[in-house]
């Protein structure tokens, strides 16, 4: 796709709207590396930063991309994995997962529900617009990688609950907004819940050239969707083995939780649980640990 095209796809709201609140099944793998971006947060849990989302790469069709994976601890240490499902393949964890849940079992649907679950993760483009505690990142592209809660405020700024408020494409230079990320701790966890979009401007103010420029900057998602990437199905099912031990799945009570709220593939009878935290802070502290490993 040209930048002239792009600019030209950009007068049609409607379509561009219906292609992004469909992209929910993208997939993907993702590494953490310096060409991602994390907003910096001060001793008490607080902090604050000005992000623009960025349109799809050249040659690429989609603005952003999804995967999953699981992360949890068992007897054998930490399982922290993509899932295979990703790809549209057999994971061993979802595999598990399904047991589990059709035992009819409580203690075993609580597993799935409170700490076997998957987990989604999105990545995309970011344009860095003010970043306080690290202004050397201003005016910057990276990656950005986030959760539901985030996903959910862009869905929102994309089809808006009231019809006087104003419909934002946020990946979009020429009819999205700046995005006002806002962090503060609740009950001991990072929260993102004041996060919010600025009224709909055009980036650079329209600039043609400057825009172009930052166009041709972005990095590309398809390395993160690349099968080539994961872990064979026997890799994994060789590491669940290690972490769960020659023993059957704990209850709950003996579990390790994660601190993790995001959820996705817990089948919707599963009983209702509350561990409030922002799922990107949890995929931090998880790919921290594996480091450390």
């Amino acid at each position: 796709m040209s930048f002239e095209s792009l600019k030209k796809k950009s007068s049609n709201s409607d379509a561009l709207i219906q292609k992004l609140t469909s992209l929910d099944d993208q997939t993907k793998n993702a590494y953490r590396d310096d060409r991602f971006w994390r907003p910096t947060v001060d001793d008490a849990g607080t902090g604050q930063a000005i992000i623009r989302f960025l349109p799809e790469s050249p040659g690429e069709d989609n603005p952003y991309v999804l995967y999953y994976s699981h992360a949890f601890q068992g007897p054998g240490g930490w399982y922290i994995e993509n899932s295979r499902t990703t790809i549209g393949e057999k994971d061993p964890v979802s595999e598990m997962n399904t047991r589990l849940w059709n035992s009819g079992d409580q203690s075993k649907k609580d597993l799935v529900s409170q700490k076997y679950k998957r987990k989604k993760n999105y990545v995309t483009n970011i344009l860095v617009v003010d970043d306080p505690a690290c202004p050397e990142n201003n005016g910057k592209v990276f990656l950005y990688r986030y959760g539901m809660k985030i996903h959910q405020k862009i869905q929102d700024a994309m089809k808006p609950e009231f019809s006087d408020e104003e419909a934002i494409v946020p990946f979009d230079f020429w009819k999205g907004a700046n995005f006002r990320i806002r962090i503060r701790k609740v009950a001991g966890y990072l929260n993102y819940d004041k996060s919010e979009f600025d009224s709909m401007s055009e980036l650079y103010d329209g600039d043609d050239e400057r825009l172009k420029k930052l166009w041709e900057s972005q990095y590309s998602l398809n390395e993160f969707i690349d099968p080539n990437e994961y872990k064979s199905y026997d890799e994994l099912k060789n590491r669940l083995d290690v972490v769960l031990g020659s023993s059957a799945p704990r209850t709950t009570a003996d579990s390790t939780m994660l601190n993790e709220e995001e959820e996705d593939e817990t089948p919707t009878s599963a009983a209702s649980v509350s561990a409030p935290s922002e799922d990107d802070d949890a995929l931090s502290y998880l790919e921290r640990l594996a480091r450390e490993d």
